[in-house]
């Protein structure tokens, strides 16, 4: 049976979509058989991400209601035969969301592929609580600033009480993902510092996705960063965190601040 994980946050725009891709594909890459599902009813832009929003036909909402078999909404990608999307619709609404339903396609996918990642809407309400419902494995994904965080803690408080685990009595796995970093900025004080971030979640740290470029021009071109620009500095970042989700113990690296020629003769002296 394959393992669920869901890639959550509170806060919208820190960056889940585009961590379920690149996640996803970094985990294809290693022959792993990967399915990435998206919770966000109504939005749906995880086939953008994607690239396959123009070959989407049925989706998760057919699929609960009957209206298609699941195999028929699988999107298998055209550049790594492992991977495959189950988009969500962008015309039903969240309260066409399940939980029997739900239940019933999470189970079937696990008898299927080694990962399934759920992208969940930013929030807490239905369509996020029943991404998490059944999680073995949650990424909550945050960005440097106070807002996120806080966000990302209530997010934590729902982890253990909200899904099929907590209500077992048993703990979910729970790793931080820390996107959008910039040490210049950090070291400024214009947002948090790594430190600060995990003294307030307290869970462990998957990875630091540096701020770039990079990751918008991927996403532009409908590629997760992780095939688009596999040797950028996100894409590396990915690539770690999957390394540590498969189970290996992988010290996370801090970004640096990258200083120019005149920025070293400067510190040197100020030091």
């Amino acid at each position: 049976m394959g393992k669920v994980i869901v890639v959550t946050s509170g806060k919208g725009g820190v960056g889940k979509t585009t961590s379920t891709a690149a996640l996803g594909a970094a985990l294809a890459q290693r022959n792993e058989k990967v399915v990435v599902v998206d919770f966000d009813v109504g939005l749906r832009n995880l086939d953008l991400v994607m690239g396959a929003e123009r070959r989407v036909v049925y989706d998760l909402i057919n699929v609960i209601q009957g209206d298609a078999k699941l195999p028929q909404a699988l999107i298998r990608d055209k550049r790594i035969d492992t991977l495959f999307l189950l988009p969500a619709s962008q015309t039903r609404d969240k309260d066409n969301l399940t939980e029997e339903g739900v239940e019933w396609v999470i189970n079937e996918l696990k008898k299927h592929f080694d990962w399934v990642i759920c992208d969940s809407p930013a929030g807490i309400e239905r369509g996020a609580t029943l991404a998490m419902r059944h999680a073995d494995i949650a990424v909550v994904v945050t960005n440097p600033e106070v807002s996120s965080v806080r966000d990302s803690d209530r997010i934590i408080g729902l982890l253990d009480s909200k899904t099929l685990k907590a209500e077992r009595g048993e703990r979910i796995e729970k790793h931080l993902l820390l996107t959008r970093y910039d040490a210049i900025r950090a070291q400024r004080g214009d947002m948090l510092k790594v430190d600060d971030v995990l003294e307030i979640l307290s869970i462990p740290l998957l990875g630091i996705i540096p701020e770039s470029m990079d990751v918008l021009k991927a996403s532009n071109v409908g590629a997760p960063v992780t095939l688009a620009e596999p040797k950028s500095a996100p894409a590396q970042a990915y690539f770690e965190a999957v390394r540590r989700l498969a189970g290996e113990n992988l010290p996370v690296s801090i970004p640096e601040e990258k200083r120019g020629l005149l920025g070293k003769i400067f510190a040197r002296r100020a030091a």
